[in-house]
């Protein structure tokens, strides 16, 4: 039968709380995090900082030599004058000296040991530690270009991660599906009729175009794409990219209409590239176009030699806020999206229009309930001219450049691109 212990014990077992005499007292246990906390507030009183506004570390060092220098000869001098012994005067000046200019030096080189420590985390996979600099020396500078760095390596991480985790799901909703209806087949639950194979097929495809997607990327990133610049008539060019984006869209019930100014236009580019970064603009209003809606594709010049191409959708359209994200990977204008797109065409098509020296942006919706929402499905190209190709289009005049066409433009519905049923 255990009893209780009485009231006033202690875990030693004596009454009253009494330790027995001679005995030690239980250390207390101090985390790691505490110890942490308690070393960095210990250097931050160490760290004396007086000539952080001095713009160079040699002028820095310049002054912290002078004044030890100026310090031990007074000291020295001081020494003298009062009569003590150079036995005792000289040690007492150097240890001074070694201990101001040791409080001085932590000072000065604390970026550098914080850029030591945070560099060890990188090595970790830790890319989020920072380097705090008062001063404005080359050393301070370093500490800013480190940070800096740190920031954008964390960022390309992430990005990485994001990367794998999106491509992931991206190959496994088609594989998923594909598998779910081959295996319905195989079990006789589906009959093998041509609407069964049109959607493994609609599944395929889709695969096949993530992985067209991703090798377009690799070649982004390798750098390793080499243009064929050439003449191109944008009225037969842009007729044969909606052709094959009207065969792409299936039985999307949408129309595309096509208007150029004037009918004779040309552009220098790299046929297949432009002609991707259509398509991928166009295949991306036709997945996000209403029932009916219609999807305008316009060219026209931009009076430096260079061209304008639009394309604009009766879609829900892009917010405001997002209209730089949308150009990045695995981004769908922040909102959802269940069109069954990769996430990876506009990012594409930037960098195709980037190779030509050229831009890709959102401009403002011409119609006016969306101008009130800021939301715009209108997206310009614009591509530089022969004399241009060395010196890019100026975003300010890009933005300068007009949109629409004028009243002498050739717009024609495209043959077969009649509303579906």
């Amino acid at each position: 039968m255990t009893s209780s212990d009485p009231a006033g014990s202690d875990p030693t077992g004596l009454p009253g709380g009494s330790a027995p005499r001679g005995s030690v007292p239980p250390r207390r246990w101090v985390g790691p995090q505490v110890r942490t906390a308690a070393r960095r507030r210990v250097e931050e009183t160490l760290d004396v900082r007086p000539l952080d506004s001095v713009r160079s570390f040699k002028v820095k060092l310049g002054v912290l030599v002078v004044t030890v220098v100026t310090g031990a000869a007074g000291f020295t001098w001081l020494g003298s004058a009062v009569g003590l012994t150079p036995l005792l005067t000289i040690p007492v000046v150097v240890l001074t000296a070694l201990v101001f200019t040791q409080i001085m030096a932590r000072g000065m080189t604390s970026p550098l040991r914080e850029m030591t420590r945070a560099a060890q985390a990188m090595a970790r996979g830790d890319y989020t530690r920072r380097v705090h600099a008062t001063s404005r020396d080359e050393v301070g500078q370093l500490a800013a270009a480190f940070t800096t760095m740190a920031a954008e390596l964390e960022q390309t991480d992430r990005m990485r991660r994001d990367l794998v985790a999106n491509v992931s799901h991206e190959l496994r909703t088609p594989v998923a599906g594909l598998r779910a209806q081959l295996e319905n087949l195989v079990d006789g639950v589906t009959e093998p009729d041509p609407a069964a194979l049109e959607v493994a097929l609609a599944e395929t495809e889709r695969l096949s175009q993530l992985v067209d997607h991703l090798l377009d990327l690799s070649r982004l990133d390798a750098g390793v794409v080499e243009l064929d610049l050439e003449r191109i008539e944008l009225t037969p060019f842009l007729h044969e990219v909606v052709d094959a984006a009207s065969l792409a869209a299936g039985d999307r019930d949408v129309r595309w209409i096509v208007a150029v100014d004037p009918p004779d236009l040309e552009a220098v580019a790299d046929a297949a590239r432009l002609h991707q970064v259509i398509h991928n603009l166009l295949d991306n209003a036709a997945r996000h176009s209403p029932a009916g809606g219609r999807i305008h594709v316009r060219a026209g010049a931009t009076g430096e030699g260079g061209v304008r191409i639009t394309v604009h959708d009766e879609g829900p359209g892009i917010a405001k806020e997002d209209r730089d994200r949308v150009f990045e990977r695995f981004q769908r204008g922040g909102i959802a999206d269940s069109s069954g797109g990769t996430g990876l065409g506009l990012a594409i098509a930037r960098w195709a229009v980037g190779l030509h020296g050229g831009e890709i942006e959102v401009l403002d919706d011409p119609r006016e309930a969306q101008a009130r929402s800021g939301r715009s499905s209108l997206i310009r190209v614009t591509l530089p001219g022969p004399e241009e190709e060395a010196h890019p289009l100026d975003p300010v005049a890009a933005a300068a450049v007009g949109m629409l066409p004028s009243r002498d433009t050739e717009a024609r519905v495209w043959p077969g691109a009649v509303t579906r049923t």
